[in-house]
């Protein structure tokens, strides 16, 4: 057999299963290195984290937008259910769910809850709190939540930051479900 063949016979295999390893676990690690920083290297877990106002420097995990006032929840099940609340507001306002390998699972905005959101975040397969009025299954047991409201001014930021002081994002325990 030829140098060339043999070579390519070896090459082509380490390739393939490089480029499948890579882009199998290239969302996971983007993913960790993302819950890494908002989590402040895991000190602030299951609490919503507040980013002040949105400016060209601002470009740690993704490119934000200036006209939004972000606040970001890096979530974890271990200890069971996660109760997610977000105040309600009066221009465009969304949340976002986000599992393990960074794909969105759970969006609802501002027209599906004019009045805020209140939910409690689960594992999949896990039982349903009682008396919760929405449930969210988590197809991973750790994620990012992120909330986004309309803020175009400093005076708009200044009230989503007074209107975000009052959301929650944290573990319950089961006694506190009953």
């Amino acid at each position: 057999m030829k140098a060339s063949v043999k070579f390519l016979s070896v090459l082509l295999p380490v390739a393939v299963v490089t480029h499948l390893g890579t882009v199998f676990a290239a969302p996971y690690v983007l993913m960790d290195a993302a819950m890494d920083r908002i989590s402040r290297h895991g000190k602030i877990v299951n609490q919503w984290s507040h980013p002040g106002r949105t400016s060209e420097k601002s470009r740690n995990v993704v490119r934000p937008s200036p006209d939004l006032a972000y606040s970001a929840c890096v979530y974890d099940l271990k200890d069971g259910p996660v109760h997610v609340t977000v105040a309600a507001w009066d221009d465009y306002m969304s949340v976002s769910m986000f599992q393990h390998n960074s794909d969105n699972f759970f969006v609802i905005n501002d027209r599906q809850a004019p009045e805020g959101v209140d939910l409690m975040l689960i594992e999949r397969g896990a039982a349903h709190p009682a008396g919760a009025r929405l449930v969210v299954e988590s197809p991973s047991r750790r994620g990012i939540i992120l909330q986004r409201r309309v803020a175009p001014t400093q005076e708009r930021f200044d009230l989503a930051a007074a209107a975000r002081q009052g959301d929650v994002c944290t573990t319950t325990s089961s006694k506190q479900l009953q």
